[in-house]
């Protein structure tokens, strides 16, 4: 009998612990913007598969909510806070979170946007920062090139201009200041750069909103009126350059080639009408990849011994009209039942390396 009482308290405590690990999630973005929203479900999803107590808090796209959110993590009574944060550098806020949340003795780790360079000479993870584990990042360089590079070339197969004169290119980018745009702009100039007939005219920021887009859009328009290419940074800003566009009495699928980036719903829809020339997206796989990584370390597999802090990969696809449909049919109705298990090193001990991209999760 006591072998048993033993045996159970034994249970009762491993079950205990392995609930324990429970991570919250500060969504720099709103409650209703359809990326940001879809990053929370799949973190759902992947929470679900990995039986993970997830907890979402929105920041509405305003920094100082970001970092009140960490302040009040940071002072729940200790049997009430998460094992872990995911955070975001938007706006410049993953210092001071990751700081704050620290000194309460809560990990950290960053997702979609990791630290700057000049931020990671001082404040590297578990240096400068001990309790920020690490980051992963998607490889923004590649969003931002691959649909500029597919625009680019689809203006050319078709090219309307005389011999001799450029192809003139408008861009709405989201911010100065986070390095998912920064790295987005870069792939677009490098694009632009292999590309001689192109010239990039004017660079515009929106701060990833449909309304400030369309006010860009509405002054792009009247200072260059022979452009006809369109980059834009995200869905939601293509959304309201378009706005702007027809608003001028133009037509978007007839007068316009305009590219972008994200899976929403609606930017699949565009793919498949003609209204978006170009789209890449599967980064907002991100959140729900970093809980895989916080998983395996809680259970003993520190990615940072085999992978390092600091993980870049590549995790943007073109999407074409083949690629938009099948985006529809698995992910339009909502957010499916998807198993991250198979992803973990923990339940995997052969996986020597992460896989993360969105294309295994398309079939």
């Amino acid at each position: 009998m006591r072998v048993r009482t033993l045996l159970l308290l034994y249970l009762i405590a491993w079950t205990g612990e392995a609930l324990s690990q429970t991570v919250a999630f500060i969504n720099p973005g709103r409650s209703d913007e359809p990326f940001w929203l879809g990053a929370s479900q799949a973190m759902q999803a992947a929470a679900h598969s990995l039986a993970v107590p997830l907890e979402v808090l929105y920041a509405e796209r305003e920094p100082e909510r970001a970092l009140q959110l960490a302040r009040d993590i940071a002072a729940r009574p200790a049997g009430q806070r998460p094992d872990y944060v995911i955070l975001v550098n938007e706006k410049n806020t993953l210092v001071e979170n990751a700081r704050v949340l620290g000194a309460a003795g809560i990990k950290s780790f960053a997702a979609f946007s990791g630290l700057l360079p000049r931020e990671r000479e001082r404040w590297a993870p578990r240096q400068g920062l001990p309790q920020l584990q690490g980051s992963l990042e998607p490889q923004a360089e590649d969003a931002g090139y691959l649909t500029a590079r597919a625009l680019i070339r689809q203006a050319l197969a078709d090219r309307g201009t005389p011999r001799g004169q450029k192809l003139q290119m408008l861009a709405i980018s989201g911010d100065r200041t986070t390095p998912v745009s920064i790295q987005r702009n870069e792939g677009l100039r490098r694009a632009v750069a292999e590309s001689p007939e192109v010239e990039l005219v004017q660079q515009s920021f929106a701060d990833w909103r449909r309304d400030l887009a369309a006010e860009a859009m509405s002054g792009l328009l009247a200072r260059h009126p022979q452009a006809r290419l369109l980059w834009t940074g995200s869905d939601l800003m293509a959304f309201g350059a378009m706005d702007a566009i027809e608003a001028a009495g133009q037509q978007v699928v007839r007068d316009w080639r305009i590219s972008s980036i994200n899976t929403s719903n609606e930017a699949m829809k565009a793919v498949l009408d003609g209204r978006l020339k170009a789209l890449a997206g599967g980064h907002f796989l991100a959140g729900a990849w970093a809980l895989v990584m916080v998983y395996d370390q809680a259970h003993g597999h520190d990615f940072a011994a085999d992978e390092g802090t600091d993980l870049v990969r590549p995790m943007f696809m073109l999407f074409g009209k083949a690629e938009a449909q099948r985006f529809l049919n698995r992910f339009g109705p909502g957010m499916p039942q998807l198993d991250f298990r198979p992803y973990s090193k923990a339940l995997n001990p052969k996986l020597k390396q992460y896989r993360f991209e969105i294309g295994e999760l398309l079939r």
